[in-house]
């Protein structure tokens, strides 16, 4: 069971989910991985996040969705964090690369400090200083975040803003056919890069979450809901299908050919 307690600069290191249907988000997502999920509330009592946890390990974050982080009209979005030492270091980085402020740098309890950019093609990310929270403690399993992916029409020009603004490096893979940009951090490599499969879709980082069986966990997802994007089909790493939830939330699922287990 890959277990992590840290992430260095430039690796992604949370997911979270913003959603206007609160239950029905942690509904779904707990019968589709067997997630649990626990509630946070303000001084009034008023909800403010949940936390899923998987086998007692925290696995992705949940809250009500804003404009500002999940655009107009956007019902529920999956949003990507990448781990920063400094988030005023990186947001002030990333604005001179070109990128768009959405929220300025704030604390989080002791949990950490975060903002969130949108790049110079318009993805929406988050930066995640840690505190108390290090980011995803299990993750690279079935039912964990195990693969972020940017999406955007000119991969060079998001190698240039990424190295600029977060210092992450790049290594370029053979994936069958075609080539493909990997990002890496402190010699790892920790996600990718590529065009989105459509040609006019919007640039986004993409979650993708594991799977034991890629059928079965489309098939159980069709049952709760959920919409079939791309049917599962097979790459030169693994087995793939992307969804839409029930409130609209696009994700992927992989059975990977190998579990990366560091």
């Amino acid at each position: 069971m890959p277990v992590y307690d840290g992430y260095e600069q430039g690796t992604p290191s949370w997911i979270d989910i913003s959603t206007k249907d609160i239950e029905s988000s942690k509904a779904f997502y707990a019968r589709l991985f067997g997630w649990t999920w626990e509630g946070q509330t303000g001084p009034e009592g008023e909800f403010i996040y949940s936390i899923a946890s998987k086998d007692g390990h925290m696995v992705c974050g949940l809250g009500p969705a804003t404009q500002e982080v999940a655009g107009v009209g956007v019902p529920t979005v999956l949003n990507t964090y990448i781990a920063v030492d400094s988030v005023d270091a990186v947001y002030a980085a990333a604005l001179d690369a070109g990128g768009t402020s959405l929220v300025e740098p704030f604390d989080v309890t002791d949990a950490g400090r975060v903002a969130y950019v949108a790049d110079d093609q318009g993805a929406h990310v988050g930066l995640w200083q840690a505190g108390s929270h290090k980011g995803a403690e299990l993750a690279n399993e079935p039912g964990a975040y195990t693969w972020a992916e940017l999406l955007v029409p000119d991969t060079e020009k998001a190698v240039r803003f990424y190295a600029a603004a977060f210092g992450m490096g790049t290594e370029v893979r053979g994936m069958g056919e075609m080539n493909y940009t990997c990002w890496t951090a402190g010699g790892r490599v920790v996600g990718g890069t590529m065009p989105p499969p459509m040609k006019q879709g919007l640039s986004h980082w993409h979650v993708y979450f594991g799977a034991a069986d890629t059928d079965a966990c489309v098939a159980k997802a069709q049952d709760l809901g959920a919409e079939v994007v791309v049917s599962p089909l097979d790459i030169p790493v693994g087995r793939t299908a992307t969804l839409h939830d029930p409130q609209g939330g696009t994700f992927s699922v992989i059975a990977f050919n190998a579990w990366q287990t560091e």
